[in-house]
């Protein structure tokens, strides 16, 4: 016998609620990382394919299409203008001759690492404003928030080691 779900708490809602709003914030904060950029700035979704590319490279065009939520010829398209700009590359499966493997070429390596920094370095002078106290709860949330996204099929975590280098 199943049990009747539990309704959410009101903390919930509210902190819910303050998750978007941040999220809104950090978008206008990214746009302008974004569009700071030396090199020609991407859409956010080909900023996607890039992500996803970082994280499971050499897949190909179908499994893409399943991570984005897209259509093949959308992620097609997406991959050729990440192509033309110098950020993706296509390579032949040995696997097979029908298939193309996609990877993130060191030039589109370079753009995240850029871009992550300017994000970072935004993202930094915002914190430093604000009381310690008050830094030290949100790294312990964001923390646990991170955690419970991790925790789920959501995402697929990522060594930091490999973000960064």
């Amino acid at each position: 016998m199943n049990s009747p779900a539990t309704p959410p708490s009101p903390r919930s809602w509210e902190a819910a609620e303050a998750a978007c709003e941040v999220i809104e914030l950090l978008e206008v904060l990214w746009e302008r990382g974004r569009d700071a950029t030396q090199v020609t700035p991407v859409s956010s979704s080909q900023l996607r394919v890039l992500y996803s590319l970082e994280r499971q490279d050499g897949i190909n065009l179908r499994a893409l299409g399943e991570i984005l939520g897209a259509s093949p010829p959308s992620v097609s398209r997406l991959c050729d203008r990440l192509q033309a700009i110098g950020f993706v590359e296509r390579t032949p499966s040995p696997v097979s001759r029908r298939e193309l493997m996609l990877h993130l070429t060191a030039r589109g390596e370079t753009y995240l690492r850029e871009l992550r920094a300017r994000r970072e370095e935004a993202l930094r002078s915002l914190i430093e404003t604000m009381p310690r106290p008050s830094r030290a709860a949100l790294l312990k949330g964001l923390s646990a928030f991170r955690d419970s996204v991790e925790g789920t099929a959501l995402v697929r975590r990522t060594d930091q080691a490999d973000r960064t280098a």
